[in-house]
């Protein structure tokens, strides 16, 4: 909850506590008296004082203390240091094919073959921190789309780079054969849609798949005019080869085996894809090649983001607190001096 005065209240449930101050106003002007009196004719014909007209002055300030204590447990504070960072960036989605052959295991890193979707995820991770596939992307709004049978938008678009790839590790291999289909044209399409309403003037979608488009309703040439309509540009990465590729079988044992497999990539399409939307096409058969890609990706043009960041609050319960106080010692001492009534 935000006051007309610029604060936001931390608990503005507590304000509702307010409502007690009349109540206890009333409770302290009508203390009960035990002196009893057979006529009040001489006194109030006797002429008045100031301590007779302040004489309700301890039960104001007790009014005015309990205000004081609902504002401060309501926990009024104010944004400190809060700044608008201008960066140079841009927006870009990364559409990440997770159907059942990025299982291949025709990438190497060291002496060891990983699955195609476990080397992008190496390869995107350094992209986007910084490391060998390039100096990382600080400035860019980053998001991640995936897709097998359908799309799913896993993360939306964020500075967060940190959380984006603890998000990006939890992907996995469709391995259910209904959802382990390709769906580029919706993949494309979703990504298309996350990014078509942002302000940023530069707009990039990274597309990679290993296969061809055979599910989903939308084909990824009508995705990519809306991409085109919508100034965003669509660069293109075929992975792995075309033809026989390693993949593993689970044998009845459990025990997990490779064997070859027949693997076949839409190449035409992406490059139809980049071509229409003023993106480029590249093939990674390797995961060498898959970082010399992001490499040249990483070399995309900037444009200016602002972001607001609160960075720390001001809190002002304190500033309450201490003039409650006040304001019941005042209370109490003058109800006890100057302003006492008889008991």
């Amino acid at each position: 909850m935000i006051s007309p005065i610029g604060w936001e209240f931390r608990d503005p449930l507590f304000l509702l506590l307010g409502a007690l101050a009349p109540l206890v106003y009333w409770l302290a002007i009508h203390i009960p008296s035990s002196v009893t009196y057979s006529s009040l004719v001489l006194p109030d014909s006797a002429q008045r004082t100031a301590r007779v007209y302040l004489s309700h002055l301890p039960a104001v300030l007790l009014s005015i203390a309990v205000l004081c204590i609902a504002f401060a447990l309501a926990g009024p504070r104010t944004g400190d240091a809060t700044t608008k960072i201008k960066r140079e960036g841009i927006a870009l989605i990364m559409a990440m094919d997770r159907s059942g052959s990025m299982d291949a295991r025709d990438f190497v890193e060291g002496d060891y073959s990983v699955s195609r979707l476990e080397a992008l995820k190496n390869i995107f991770r350094e992209f986007v921190l910084g490391g060998q596939a390039g100096n990382g992307r600080p400035n860019d709004l980053v998001g991640i789309v995936s897709f097998g049978t359908y799309a799913d938008g896993i993360c939306p678009l964020t500075l967060d780079h940190n959380n984006l790839v603890a998000i990006m590790d939890d992907i996995k291999v469709a391995t259910q054969q209904k959802e382990a289909a390709t769906a580029v044209g919706e993949g494309l399409a979703l990504s298309v849609e996350r990014l078509r309403q942002h302000e940023s003037k530069s707009k990039v979608i990274v597309l990679l798949t290993d296969g061809v488009n055979n599910a989903g309703v939308i084909q990824p040439l009508h995705a990519a005019d809306l991409a085109a309509a919508n100034d965003i540009k669509v660069y293109t990465i075929a992975a792995g080869i075309t033809g026989v590729a390693p993949m593993p079988v689970t044998m009845q044992d459990g025990s997990v085996s490779l064997r070859k497999a027949r693997v076949e990539i839409d190449e035409q399409t992406l490059r139809d894809i980049a071509a229409r939307t003023g993106g480029k096409y590249f093939h990674a058969r390797d995961a060498e090649g898959l970082k010399e890609v992001y490499k040249e990706i990483d070399e995309l043009e900037r444009s200016e983001i602002t972001e607001i960041r609160y960075l720390q609050y001001r809190e002002h319960y304190s500033v309450f607190v201490l003039a409650a106080l006040i304001l019941i010692a005042v209370s109490l001492l003058s109800s006890g001096t100057v302003l006492r009534r008889l008991p």
